[in-house]
């Protein structure tokens, strides 16, 4: 299951940018130029606290320094499918019980040292070690990790785990140098073609191409991350030449970048589940009826409006790009007056609830949910707060009654299985047909699994999905190669490039 961790961050957050301007760019510098000597600006909202891939929680690391500066021996394409990296080749036993990886051939750390097999079983072993890791439990099913030739690493399983792949494209996954000295808080030593080159917390997060990559390098010599939370400062940034790109451009401000000279807009899929979760283990969300009214007292289509149009209605726990979706939108539909029965018939009349949510986060939403819920007679509080408040009051000690935030991370429906996890949901059926899930190495019986306890969890109104949004990349005219999908999770920057 996914540990706490693995929470979404990133959403409605803007990209912005920073340092030079590409040619003919108002706000640049005159030693910018295309090529290979260009400098790209892309700009983020949520920063990290630490660059320690290995204890910093939240996306914000993953989207930036995985395949770009740390690697594993496998990674996603952008399709979601498994690649690999690190490794030339891998293959699965029949049986599901073995994993055998063939190393590539000289890979090398930015340190200038060889990727080796000890690397490989050191970073397996340390992670399964370290239960404070991020995404440490998701090689639970790994038994052993053994060094079985030169540059071949042998990973044994307990049981069958479908997802170990997919989890070994993760933080879990990645490759470290086990003698490296450097402080991974504030520097980094990975594989991938860029390195970290500078941090200036609080303001921007800088790469350079890494000159000795393993494989094609980099196409540009510097990007500039920047981190910028107002999304009305972003468009402006945009608008006026200071930004090369910007993702996740707010809904309600993308129109003043449509028609904007030298700069497109692109629509892109994400896994970003902007969920509204109860606190289940507490009154008044132990009744499955209270649950189920406050999500029939919600229209997600003017959730939607409100923030621009970028979403989509979900439904159920498992978003369109993510194995075992199915369309659960008709599942406690919006019904007011529904909605309002179910209360009565739970003995809670006018209630009042505190929604607690993340100031990165827009406003409209809790303004929408606050109409919506008025409506069927439950007052709502809406308390905005700083992300770092939401994590160790909401995540961390479970201090809610309503909480929103966007989960980005693909493939995460363990968290529904997973009791411990802040919503507090426990379903026995919904953890059996999970673990069967993991267990099966057969891909139909595993998608089978998961609609089942997808649908359970639907029906048990465990939270409201209120949608699956959609992102907008703004980009400049003479930059290509930036992805445009799911770009809260990851930003693999490999073929980025300035005409």
């Amino acid at each position: 299951m996914r540990p706490l961790h693995r929470t979404a961050l990133a959403a409605a957050a803007l990209a912005v940018a920073t340092s030079v301007a590409l040619a003919g760019c108002s706000g640049g510098s005159d030693d910018t130029r295309g090529g290979a000597d260009a400098t790209v600006r892309v700009g983020l909202v949520l920063e990290p606290t630490s660059l320690d891939i290995r204890t910093q929680s939240g996306n914000a690391l993953d989207q930036v320094l995985i395949d770009n500066v740390y690697q594993g021996l496998v990674g996603r394409t952008a399709d979601g499918k498994v690649r690999d990296v690190l490794a030339s080749s891998h293959q699965v036993s029949g049986d599901g019980l073995t994993y055998t990886f063939t190393l590539r051939d000289g890979a090398t750390f930015q340190d200038g040292k060889p990727v080796t097999a000890k690397d490989v079983v050191w970073s397996l072993e340390d992670v399964k070690a370290h239960e404070s890791y991020v995404d440490a439990d998701d090689l639970a099913s790994v038994k052993t990790v053994a060094a079985t030739g030169d540059d071949t690493v042998t990973l044994t399983l307990a049981k069958p785990d479908s997802d170990l792949l997919w989890n070994l494209t993760g933080r879990a996954g990645l490759v470290l140098e086990q003698a490296a000295g450097n402080d991974r808080t504030k520097t980094a030593n990975g594989t991938g073609p860029f390195e970290v080159a500078s941090w200036k917390q609080g303001d921007s997060l800088t790469f350079r191409r890494n000159p000795d990559y393993w494989g094609a390098k980099a196409k540009v010599a510097k990007v500039v991350f920047r981190y910028i939370t107002d999304p009305s400062t972003a468009v402006n940034a945009m608008a006026g030449g200071d930004l090369d790109v910007e993702t996740a451009v707010d809904g309600t401000l993308k129109s003043q970048l449509q028609g904007t000279s030298g700069v497109t807009l692109h629509t892109g899929k994400t896994t970003d589940k902007y969920t509204l979760a109860f606190n289940d283990q507490q009154a008044p969300f132990t009744d499955v009826r209270v649950r189920r009214a406050i999500r029939q007292a919600i229209d997600p289509k003017a959730v939607i409006k409100a923030i621009g149009g970028g979403g989509v209605e979900q439904g159920g726990p498992i978003p369109a790009l993510d194995p075992g979706y199915q369309d659960l939108t008709d599942v406690d539909a919006y019904d007011p007056a529904a909605a309002k029965k179910l209360l009565q018939q739970a003995g809670v009349t006018k209630p009042t609830l505190t929604l607690t949510y993340a100031n990165v986060y827009p406003t409209a939403i809790g303004d929408v949910l606050t109409s919506e819920l008025a409506d069927v007679g439950i007052t709502l509080k809406v308390q905005r707060v700083d992300f770092a408040t939401w994590l160790d009051s909401v995540f961390k000690k479970k201090d809610f009654d309503l909480s929103m935030v966007n989960h980005t991370e693909a493939r995460d429906f363990g968290n529904w299985a997973n009791p411990d996890y802040y919503f507090g949901y426990d379903n026995a059926e919904v953890q059996r047909l999970y673990a069967a899930s993991v267990a099966t190495t057969d891909q139909t019986e595993k998608v089978r699994a998961l609609q089942q306890a997808a649908k359970i969890v639907s029906e048990d109104a465990a939270a409201e999905w209120l949608y699956t949004a959609t992102t907008t990349t703004a980009i400049r005219d003479g930059v290509t190669g930036f992805p445009f999908d799911s770009t809260t999770t990851r930003l693999d920057l490999a073929d980025l490039a300035v005409s």
